[in-house]
């Protein structure tokens, strides 16, 4: 069943690549009316032109490989070493940490204000932005470069694989990029087979707490509950990450508190539900952490804040009286163990 919904996603990328071709191309229509072989056709033609349809719907295009990339997020730094990449990458951000050799390349600035001057000096011939995050504008400001702009928006958990894919085509990498993102597609999968189908817990999602903060089930770690088999109890909320009141979490009463903060160690703040005995979470001893690199990153990582999540919350059926399905996570090391 998994092979088969692998090999759907692949037909369908397939699918998407070739239409995209076939409007772009007009030489492989016609050599399609003429009865050509569409693999020579497109072949010859991609020696031509490198292409793929970014997150804004945007066709970028190039002439040949990317070989100097310039990275405006961290994400998309890490997608671009997981395409195998990453030797091509010669402009960073701040907080471009992951993997380690990201560290060693030079930062242009952070997410939020990069400096246009530091990117035209490092000569790249392809620039990958995040689209929410980037200043007003900044998209216009970056294609008046004449050069190729990818934009990064990913939403869903299959949106990464979809990022990691395409940074792989631009910079020539095409094998390797297929290969990362297959791989993940797969594990997804057999997380989404285990847990998916088990009795729903109903989760708050914690940003921060002041102003306390959570997220709609637009944001993909509601995807991440869904795969869990978990609800987010302000899936309804109209903004992607809504501030709100505490009556409404009080109210909503979640079987569980999960948040991340902002570094690696669990915040002091989440013990602070402690003064509210009558949340089921509280009386579940369910005020859980995962690492925010390993949940709010849309990278391979994800798979690990995914994980200790299943796992977190199949614990908490166990503990509340009903079946734990979680086989040792040693069991899912060999799929994903190198991005710890």
């Amino acid at each position: 069943m998994l092979r088969l919904m692998a090999k759907s996603l692949r037909r369908m990328w397939a699918a998407h690549t070739i239409s995209w071709r076939l409007k772009r191309e007009p030489m492989v229509l016609l050599g399609l009316l003429l009865g050509l072989p569409l693999s020579l056709l497109l072949t010859s033609n991609a020696l031509a032109d490198i292409g793929v349809v970014d997150f804004y719907g945007r066709e970028v295009h190039m002439a040949k490989p990317a070989e100097r990339i310039v990275a405006l997020a961290p994400h998309i730094v890490e997608n671009t070493f997981t395409a195998g990449a990453g030797d091509k990458l010669v402009g960073v951000i701040h907080h471009s940490n992951y993997p380690a050799q990201a560290k060693n390349i030079e930062e242009v600035g952070d997410y939020k204000a990069w400096s246009m001057e530091a990117i035209v000096a490092l000569q790249p011939d392809l620039i990958l932005m995040w689209g929410s995050a980037a200043p007003m504008g900044s998209l216009d400001t970056l294609e008046r470069l004449n050069i190729p702009v990818y934009v990064s928006e990913p939403r869903r958990l299959q949106d990464i694989a979809k990022n990691i894919r395409d940074i792989g085509v631009l910079a020539g990498r095409e094998s390797m990029s297929e290969t990362a993102a297959t791989s993940l597609e797969q594990q997804l999968m057999l997380l989404t087979k285990k847990f998916q189908s088990q009795k729903k817990l109903r989760v708050f999602y914690q940003v921060w707490h002041t102003p306390l903060q959570t997220i709609s089930g637009d944001h993909m770690i509601s995807d991440i509950m869904r795969l869990c088999g978990a609800q987010n109890v302000f899936a309804d909320a109209l903004s992607l990450a809504p501030k709100i009141g505490l009556e409404a979490v009080i109210q909503r009463n979640p079987d569980a508190i999960i948040t991340s903060g902002q570094g690696g160690e669990k915040p002091e703040w989440l013990d602070q539900w402690q003064q509210y005995p009558s949340l089921k979470a509280v009386q579940n001893k369910a005020l859980l952490f995962i690492h925010p690199d390993h949940i709010k990153r849309p990278t391979a990582r994800i798979l690990l804040g995914a994980q200790v999540m299943c796992e977190q919350l199949d614990r908490l059926r166990a503990q509340t009286g009903e079946t734990a399905s979680f086989v040792a996570s040693s069991n899912y090391r060999g799929a994903y163990g190198c991005f710890r």
